[in-house]
């Protein structure tokens, strides 16, 4: 579709074209609702055959998901300068979903040859999208019958100790003592010159050598936060036992696991590459995400002072000076302000479900407190992570149908499961008591346009 540029800009008409999935095989004509997936930060490769599929079956809705402005083929600009991106913002984003919206109802009553009707909707995301799913339900109460934030954070964090002391937490002793000391011995060696230990991990590329800490303390971050605790823990556990070598040990995990079967990118954390304004769509999420993260959300993953994890040259000052580098002068998140609009942890919404993995680092960035108009849910499992209301167990590859069985605790998830459930259902009865489903629509920008 034609999306605009600027929504804050009247004077402005530049547009764009942004990329949308449909799946109408479960579509309940003409009464059923919509389900809006909001894709996040990367290219959008279709709608996930996840947890959302069965609901999706189950309340006879079609499915649709638009892809984020700047991310995959959703991209206004060939150039991705400083300067040109100053329209990639959340706010941005709520009002390019508004937008669509009205264009994607428009799109199916004249599929479906119905005049002016207005179908029920609900919105769901996952982790920044799920922040958007709760921030669109907030700031366009009449345009969702509700949002479901899976492990949404809603809260920008400037110092976020609380993710590294998730992590020690989520180890458990040996293993977070084990990750302790694997990350003084990484810090001894390049501390005496030693650069050997970055060709150990693959990682000679990254001579800034915090960039090289920040990719280590990710690549153990990442087995707890998709409930994969045993890939690192087994190894340095075992390690520590047997008196092996605990950083070549890390080294295997890192370049097995997190490089070659989770797919990340050691390019991706070398400031010089991220300062490249003209990747391919495919690479371009690691730029126009650090520069979300620079200029508006921050989530810096900052060493706490006592007891970390990760090396305390992971500081707040190596963020702003990579925000600075990458970016140049100007560019701060301001989360003060991002707070104050959206509420943090004290959005004062209705109607929007959050639920978090017990051992996801990310949920304190997240609404933990439940009260009955945003009913919180906490899914408690060894292996339960990032989205595993949606995605089951491991998070990552997410299993068909998000399905619960490899959870170490099934019944957990799958409790939770029925109360997001039973909301939506609630939800959406009430808003066909509200006359969703016939009356007409708002009157959009398009019909406004012609008079």
């Amino acid at each position: 579709m034609d999306q605009t540029l600027d929504h804050f800009n009247p004077t402005d008409h530049r547009q764009f074209k942004q990329r949308y999935y449909e799946f109408l095989d479960y579509y309940r004509v003409p009464k059923g609702p919509i389900f809006l997936y909001i894709c996040g930060e990367s290219s959008c490769n279709g709608i996930p055959n996840s947890y959302l599929a069965v609901m999706a079956k189950k309340f006879g809705a079609a499915v649709v998901s638009p892809e984020h402005r700047y991310y995959g083929k959703s991209s206004p600009f060939e150039s991705l300068t400083t300067e040109n991106l100053r329209f990639l913002s959340s706010k941005q984003a709520l009002f390019d979903l508004a937008v669509f919206r009205q264009y994607y109802q428009e799109t199916l009553n004249t599929k479906y040859n119905r005049s002016g009707a207005d179908s029920s909707w609900f919105v769901f995301g996952g982790s920044y999208a799920g922040a958007l799913s709760a921030w669109f339900r907030l700031k366009f109460p009449h345009l969702t019958c509700g949002s479901l934030a899976s492990s949404g954070v809603v809260l920008s964090v400037y110092n976020f100790t609380d993710f590294d002391k998730q992590i020690g937490e989520s180890a458990g002793p040996e293993c977070k003592a084990a990750l302790q000391e694997t990350t003084k011995l990484v810090d001894g060696q390049l501390q005496s010159g030693r650069n050997s230990v970055k060709q150990l991990f693959g990682a000679s590329s990254l001579e800034n050598d915090g960039d090289f800490l920040f990719l280590l303390a990710d690549a153990a971050a990442i087995a707890f936060q998709y409930g994969n605790p045993d890939a690192v823990c087994s190894p340095l556990v075992e390690a520590k036992k047997n008196g092996t070598d605990l950083v070549e040990t890390f080294a295997h995990y890192v370049k097995d696991y997190y490089i070659g079967a989770f797919g990340a990118s050691i390019a991706s954390y070398d400031q010089e590459y991220l300062k490249n304004t003209t990747p391919t769509p495919a690479e371009s999420s690691y730029r126009l995400w650090w520069y979300q993260v620079c200029s508006e959300v921050a989530y810096f993953q900052v060493a706490p002072k006592n007891d970390s994890v990760r090396s305390a040259k992971i500081d707040t000052r190596y963020h702003l000076d990579l925000c600075k580098n990458v970016f140049g002068e100007g560019v701060y998140p301001d989360v003060f302000m991002t707070n104050l609009y959206y509420g943090g942890t004290r959005i004062a919404g209705s109607k929007i479900i959050f639920a978090n993995g017990s051992q996801d680092p990310w949920r304190h960035a997240s609404k933990q407190k439940s009260s009955k108009e945003l009913p919180s849910y906490l899914i408690e499992c060894s292996n339960c992570g990032h989205c595993s209301d949606l995605s089951g167990c491991p998070q990552a590859p997410s299993h068909i149908e998000g399905d619960s069985s490899n959870c170490s605790s099934p019944e957990a998830v799958n409790k939770v499961r029925k109360q997001i459930v039973d909301h939506i259902d609630l939800w959406l009865s009430e808003c066909q008591d509200q006359g969703h489903d016939n009356e007409p629509l708002l009157g959009s920008r398009w019909n406004l346009a012609t008079f």
